[in-house]
């Protein structure tokens, strides 16, 4: 599918989907639990449903509605009688990855091309040293995997270039037959295992750490079944932020909690840095473009945030640097590649940095851009569409119902000239 972008003014307010982190975090633990769970408001997205058809290869009982209740395993996953596909879904593969190690027998997993691509080595290596049999079937330490249990614990040091590494580890060891310590030697994407320990947390599951280069989980513990909503989802907010930025209109965002952990809440903060006018308002944040003006912003934290930052930056005075996102390499593609390549095709001026971009600040002119099949990638070439003169034209958009089938709809609801076509 192609998108048609046209420059746009945008208003009212939008409803923001639910969070895919924290969706995909309640699967994994009310299949781990005993008894039926009832998560409300969940996303219902192309990620998500991968989940939903791995933890029901590991035995879950799921049944799907405008609410998602989900009979639970016990702590005791069963050996699935399928391959695994996690489809696009690294978040999925990681965590369903610790889960199956805690089944007895093999579990075999793989996904698209991208996925088969991204590296899962370190988890392979700590379930390996916590007593479960973890390996790549290319020894590339990339998909097809496996992995058997029984996991039994012990002390294990990991690098964790992505923040799903931890939190795999974090969700399974609990139910591990002895107690866990993990040295943590790297980790990015720090909100993400915060998000994971308040799930633990309203649990009771007992985990103590010392800040965040140490963790240690008591073994033999147990999940109870629960009911939660899924709050809204920062990171899609983030493309509907940028747009209002970026085509300095007024937009409400619905849905949105102050209180929440997730990471993109801190684009907020950088779109006020800039220039924006961002508030708290009942139910939601409301947020107008105004003349905005480049500076330096760290992502580590917000590595999903780049796409659409990048995009900002390319209409704000003087020069943006986004840095110290490695990480944003290792996604559903290299990012910091991709957006570089193809805002260039839209006249910005970018340079790529190991870690990040430099962006120079001015307009964009439509142009044919590729989406490359990364849905970040897809909604953020969009919203540049908005912002820029003439048409543009967006390929493999129907990438973007990877995390949020609804960004079309919610952005023409909100004034955004766009239109879905057939390739």
């Amino acid at each position: 599918m192609n998108l048609q972008v046209e420059r746009s003014a945008l208003g009212g307010s939008v409803r923001i989907p639910g969070s895919k982190s924290h969706t995909i975090r309640a699967l994994a633990i009310a299949t781990l639990a005993e008894g039926t769970s009832h998560i409300y408001e969940p996303l219902d997205s192309l990620d998500t449903q991968a989940c939903v058809r791995v933890c029901r290869g590991l035995g879950a009982r799921i049944r799907l509605g405008d609410d998602w209740l989900v009979e639970g395993t016990g702590g005791r996953p069963a050996c699935p009688a399928e391959v695994l596909d996690v489809g696009n879904s690294g978040t999925t593969l990681y965590v369903t990855l610790g889960m199956a190690a805690l089944g007895e027998g093999w579990s075999v997993f793989t996904g698209d091309e991208q996925i088969r691509s991204r590296p899962a080595g370190p988890l392979l290596a700590a379930l390996s040293g916590l007593g479960a049999e973890a390996w790549s079937t290319r020894g590339n330490g990339c998909a097809p995997l496996l992995v058997r249990g029984p996991l039994r614990g012990g002390k294990v040091a990991i690098e964790c270039p992505t923040s799903q590494f931890l939190t795999s580890l974090l969700v399974c060891s609990p139910l591990a037959q002895g107690d866990t310590e993990i040295e943590v030697l790297k980790l990015n994407e720090q909100p993400y295992v915060e998000m994971t320990l308040g799930w633990l947390e309203g649990q009771g599951i007992r985990c103590e750490r010392e800040g965040w280069e140490r963790f240690r989980v008591a073994g033999g513990q147990a999940y109870r079944a629960f009911k939660r909503r899924v709050p809204a989802d920062f990171s899609s907010a983030t493309f509907f932020l940028c747009a209002a930025a970026v085509t300095g209109s007024e937009l409400t965002l619905l849905g949105l909690e102050r209180d929440d952990t997730q990471g993109d809440k801190a684009v907020l903060d950088m779109l006020a840095a800039m220039g924006a006018e961002v508030a708290w308002v009942e139910g939601g944040v409301r947020v107008r473009g105004k003349g905005l003006e480049g500076l330096e912003l760290d992502l580590n934290a917000t590595p999903d945030a780049l796409p659409a930052m990048a995009v900002a930056a390319c209409f704000a005075r003087g020069e943006t640097r986004l840095v110290n996102v490695p990480q944003a390499r290792i996604k559903e593609t290299d990012r910091i590649g991709v957006m570089r390549e193809e805002l260039t095709k839209m006249g910005a001026r970018v340079e790529e940095l190991p870690d990040g971009l430099v962006i120079q600040g001015g307009t964009l002119d439509g142009a044919v851009v590729d989406g490359h099949r990364d849905h970040r990638v897809v909604m953020a070439l969009a919203v540049a569409g908005l912002g820029a003169s003439g048409r543009t034209e967006v390929t493999t958009a129907e990438a973007a119902a990877v995390t949020c089938p609804s960004f079309v709809d919610l952005m023409r609801s909100a004034g955004g000239r766009m239109r879905a076509d057939a390739p």
